[in-house]
Parts: C-alpha cells; sequence; structure tokens
C-alpha cells in the first residue's frame, strides 16, 4: 500500500494483507471472533520464542512519532523526527527498533482528520508487519474526552469526566465508551488512556481536577467501570489511570514530583476502589502514576518504578495481571530521582508491561538490553511483559484484522446518531448552583440581547472555541441576539471598562469563568458586571469551584469543560430548552474558610 496519507489511500490488497501478516497468522492461527475465545498462549508463547533479545525489547515500548504518513510525513516532521528519534518516519521507527506501540498526538500532526488516521494506522501496520516475524503495532492515544482528546472533529467529543460524573448514570458513562471506542477502532486506535480513576478530592489539584468523575470513591468506581464495560465491548483497551491514585496533589507530575500524604487506610478507602472496580470490570491496562506513596512505598521511589506498589499491591494485592503501561517517561515526576537510561529498568524491575514515550528512546531501548545482557534484568522477565502485550494484542484482534477500512471511518466517526448522544449526555450534567429570583431561565422576550463575556482558555483539541464565541453561536441558534466579547483569564481594569460599557447596552450578561482566585482580574469583571444592574449568569467553564469565589451573581453554572457539547448544552440550560439535571460530583467549599462547605456533593437546582 502505498500511504500518501491524503485521506483517499486505497486499503492494502488482500495479497499485500496476506503477504504481510504471513509469518504471523503462521504463527497463531485465527480462531473465530476477537473475543470469542482466550488467547492461545502456546501460540503466542511460540511467537516470544522466535523473537530476536533487540525485538523483545523493542515490543515493551510505545513511542511517539511525528508525521500524517507512516511513509510521507511533511518535511518539518521529517526533521522533528530526526532530531529526537533518529529516524525519519514511523515506518523506518518501526523498522529500528521494533517498538510493540505507537502513541498519537494532535501536536505529532498524527490526528488531523479521521481518513488521514486510518491511512496512518494502516501504514504502521504495514511498516511493523513486513518486516521478518513482523508483529502489528498496538496505537494509542489520550481520548479522555472533556479537556483532554487527541482526536478532534469530525469526529464525535464527549463531555469530559467530571461533568459524566455531574449527570451521574452509569448508562451515559457505558453509552459513552461505546461510542468512542468504536470511533476509535474504525480508526485503527485499539488502547485508549481512560478512564480517570483517580477520586480528584483536591479543589487545588492542577493535573487532574475536571478530568476526574469526582470526590466520592463510590460514585466514581461505578462510572469506570461503567466506561470499561463500553470501551472494551467495542473491542478497544480501556487504561484505567493513574494508580496508585492521583487525586490529592497540588503538585502536577509532568513537571514536579508530587507527593500523596494518605495512609494506608485512607488510600484503601479512597484511592484503590475505583481500580478495584476497573479490574473486577475486565479492564485490559492500568496506568502508573509518577508521584510518591510514603504510606505505600517508603523508599522515594516514585510508584513507576516501586515494587512494592505495582507487584506487591497491584498484581498480587488486587489481583491484576493485565498490562501495566507507564504514564509518559518524559515526564518530570519519574525523572527527578534517576537518569532517562535507568528508569526503564527500574520501571521493568518494578512490574510494568509497557514503557511509555521515553524523551530519548535509543537511550532507553538500549538501556534495557545492556540490563538484560549483564544479567540486572532476565530474558524470562522481559517475556513475561511481551506475552501480556501480545495476549492483548490477540484479543483486540489485531493478528487477524490488523488494518481498517475507510468505508468503517464513514460509517461510524462522527455520525449524526453518536453526536446526538453526546448532545444528550452533556444535557444531563450541566448544573445550576445559584439562580437568585429564578433568573434562569433567561427569556426572549425579556432578555433578547445578550452579552456574552469572559474567558477564552484556548480550546481543548478538535473544538471550535473560544467558549465566548461558542456560547453566543449557541446562543444566537435560541433565538437570541448574543454578541461575544472576549476578556481572557487574566483581565485588566481596561478590559474590564470595555466589557462594563458593552453590558449597559443589553438585556443581560453570560460570563465565562475559568479557575476564578481570590485576587483575579476575572473576580472583579463579575462584580462590575454585577454592579450595572443588569442580570448576570456566570458559567464556569472549567473548575465549579469558581461559585465560592463570586458571591455576588445571581445565576451561577458548572459546565465543567469548555468543550463545545458542552458549552451548548449549558446555552440549552440557559435558554431554558433543558433543564438542568447535574448534581456535584465535588463539595465546593468556601472561599473565605475552606473548612465550612458551601455546596455538597450531590448539590443541583433545576427549573
Amino acid at each position: 500500500m502505498h500511504d500518501t496519507g491524503t485521506g483517499n489511500t486505497a486499503q492494502p490488497s488482500r495479497r499485500t494483507l496476506l503477504a504481510a501478516t504471513a509469518g504471523v497468522t503462521a504463527a497463531l492461527a485465527a480462531a473465530g471472533p476477537a473475543r470469542a475465545a482466550a488467547p492461545d498462549d502456546s501460540r503466542l508463547r511460540a511467537l516470544v520464542s522466535r523473537m530476536t533479545l533487540e525485538e523483545k525489547v523493542g515490543q515493551l515500548f510505545v513511542m511517539r512519532v511525528y508525521g500524517h504518513s507512516a511513509t510521507a510525513p511533511d518535511q518539518a516532521d521529517i526533521d522533528a523526527n530526526l532530531k529526537e528519534i533518529g529516524v525519519r518516519t514511523a515506518a523506518e521507527l518501526v523498522a529500528k527498533y521494533r517498538v510493540g506501540g505507537i502513541i498519537y498526538f494532535a501536536w505529532a500532526h498524527n490526528t488531523r482528520e479521521p481518513h488521514q488516521i486510518a491511512d496512518l494506522s494502516n501504514g504502521i501496520q504495514k511498516a511493523s508487519l513486513e518486516l521478518p516475524r513482523g508483529l502489528p503495532v498496538l496505537i494509542s492515544t489520550d481520548q479522555e474526552h472533556g479537556i483532554v482528546a487527541r482526536v478532534g472533529r469530525p469526529a464525535t467529543l464527549f463531555p469530559g469526566a467530571m461533568a459524566v460524573g455531574a449527570g451521574g448514570s452509569r448508562s451515559d458513562a457505558r453509552t459513552l465508551g461505546r461510542i468512542a471506542g468504536a470511533e476509535l477502532r474504525a480508526m485503527g486506535i485499539r488502547q485508549d488512556y481512560s478512564p480517570v480513576a483517580d477520586v480528584n478530592v483536591n479543589p487545588a489539584n492542577p493535573v487532574i481536577g475536571v478530568r476526574s468523575f469526582g470526590a466520592d470513591p463510590r460514585a466514581v468506581s461505578a462510572l469506570v467501570a461503567a466506561e470499561v464495560a463500553g470501551y472494551q465491548g467495542s473491542g478497544v483497551a480501556a487504561t484505567a489511570k493513574h494508580f496508585p491514585g492521583h487525586g490529592d496533589t497540588n503538585v502536577d507530575s509532568h513537571t514536579g514530583f508530587p507527593t500523596i500524604t494518605h495512609s494506608r487506610e485512607l488510600w484503601e478507602r479512597l484511592d484503590a476502589p475505583p481500580f478495584r472496580a476497573a479490574i473486577a470490570a475486565g479492564i485490559d491496562s492500568i496506568m502508573t502514576a509518577h508521584l510518591m506513596v510514603p504510606a505505600l512505598d517508603d523508599s522515594g521511589d516514585p510508584a513507576t518504578l516501586s515494587r512494592p506498589i505495582l507487584t506487591g499491591i497491584l498484581r498480587e494485592r488486587l489481583g491484576y495481571d493485565g498490562v501495566v503501561v507507564t504514564d509518559s517517561l518524559g515526564m518530570e515526576g519519574v525523572r527527578t530521582k534517576y537518569g532517562d537510561d535507568r528508569v526503564p529498568v527500574l520501571a521493568l524491575k518494578a512490574g510494568v508491561d509497557q514503557l511509555l514515550n521515553p524523551p530519548d528512546l535509543d537511550l532507553a531501548w538500549n538501556a534495557v538490553l545492556t540490563a538484560v545482557r549483564e544479567g540486572e534484568l532476565t530474558e524470562a522477565r522481559l517475556d513475561a511483559s511481551i506475552l501480556r502485550v501480545l495476549r492483548l494484542k490477540s484479543k483486540l484482534g489485531l493478528f487477524r484484522s490488523p488494518y481498517v477500512g475507510q468505508a468503517g471511518v464513514d460509517r461510524t466517526v462522527g455520525t449524526r446518531a453518536h453526536l446526538a448522544a453526546a448532545d444528550r449526555i452533556a444535557e444531563r450534567t450541566t448544573t445550576l448552583l445559584v439562580n437568585e429570583g429564578r433568573l434562569l431561565p433567561l427569556s426572549r422576550r425579556r432578555h433578547p440581547k445578550v452579552l456574552v463575556v469572559g474567558a477564552d482558555p484556548a480550546s481543548p483539541s478538535g473544538t471550535t472555541g473560544p467558549p465566548t464565541g461558542v456560547l453566543a453561536g449557541a446562543l444566537g441558534e435560541l433565538g437570541f441576539t448574543a454578541t461575544a466579547l472576549s476578556t481572557g483569564t487574566a483581565p485588566s481594569a481596561a478590559t474590564i471598562a470595555k466589557a462594563v460599557a458593552a453590558a449597559r447596552d443589553t438585556d443581560a450578561v453570560v460570563v465565562a469563568t475559568y479557575n476564578v482566585t481570590a485576587g483575579s482580574g476575572q473576580k472583579a469583571l463579575v462584580e462590575q458586571l454585577v454592579a450595572t444592574g443588569r442580570p448576570v449568569v456566570a458559567v464556569a467553564v472549567r473548575n465549579p469551584y469558581d461559585v465560592a469565589q463570586l458571591p455576588s451573581v445571581p445565576a451561577c453554572l458548572a459546565a465543567y469543560s469548555w468543550t463545545d457539547v458542552e458549552l451548548r448544552a449549558a446555552a440549552r440550560v440557559i435558554a431554558g430548552r433543558v433543564k438542568p439535571r447535574g448534581k456535584l460530583p465535588v463539595a465546593v467549599q468556601r472561599a473565605d474558610d475552606p473548612e465550612q462547605v458551601l455546596y455538597p456533593i450531590g448539590y443541583g437546582l433545576s427549573y
């Protein structure tokens, strides 16, 4: 197959496919549907026994690569690949390092649009399967929905985890996983690093927050299990993350090394339940966290490199025998204590199976190779992880059917029915926290002219944005005359004055807030807008905790994300097209006394 990445590449011919998979299929006869029978371990072991040591080492790595095409990326992506990985293309990456997995990112230009993604996936599979003893590649991505999504429009984008938590429906979580999984699979992505199983009990958490279903471990557990069932029912491996729990930290492990100070008893009660639920639901993979939990391992090592946590607790205590994948090895949290050459070796010794996205693949790959040759790691230890990875590839049907078709993309990705399902789920998540004097819903008769102002953070991947424009557009479609005025996340006095002047010439103001703090310009903006006497509706477009900083606002909604689907749902609630049904999945503390709860878990008004 000549992979031009144009979106109209021909499917591999039957002859090409047979030739490419001949070596594998001889060793692994396809036995019925992918999920019908347990993988044949003896045949998988036979595959492992024929692999060279270099091939075995490669099979443990999941790597990024730049470009929209496996063989013909843009020159800028070739240059980036040469600089970071020492290869020109995805095909060369697979040939040189025999990597077992590739992770897609929007910033690496892997995910322009669904047809191109399918072509890229096919090109990667073809490059790998045509090698001697070639194996299919497990292609993965972070498609959590909400604020973290690597595949954008026209694929279906759902509300994020905390919004789903506000909806509280296991059926909706399962539907999300089922539809999102079917769309990923149609594009050749078979492993999704979702759902987040962290219980977010720290309002100051800079890295999880609305990526978590909430603060109640029982509710989080139920939604994690439901989403896992949805994804895996569609033939995509779900990944519960970040073990042993990232919900109570005020440090971002991308840039620092967090410590979780929970006691063992608190960990069992708060952090462990969603992971236990994921395991009970048959989760295919679990991702580790780059943070320290002294109550579980007092060595000072991050969980990713901790044998007591990954083998002692996850494998032996919780009885998990699926694939364990590290969080990105380029993150600071795993790099603070050891060099990039030691991290992959220590991770394997701790019990991981997949080494995700090392900053220097050549260094990491050779470090593992050397560790085996010098006896620090046994080949049998590698074989155990490779067998888990191959079992997963077999379960996902990659040996039997490694390629995807463009007809499947057209039939599955971003269909009208899928988009409608996302809208319906979003409508059940919007949470009304304040509604003084029954200001909401806004009446087109009394408030025909609406000004939308506020924060316009960079739009999450693949959504239209900016939030003020999306809200104004949605309100316009609902019959209001709506104007957008972006004031940013840190509005100056001049910007606030401009917004206040515009507000005086309107019937109502909708203000999008984003992580409001006590001294922020956003708080001053809302207060000065309220002082105009015009009705003001605040929409918290990320953390619901904003409401605690806005005591004067007469109406406040929590949308939990600034993606199109959630903003459009919030607009329909504002306009009264649907009633608010969301309930807070986290508690909101008072701004002046954080020990006191302003709005408890389960709080939410309606019309």
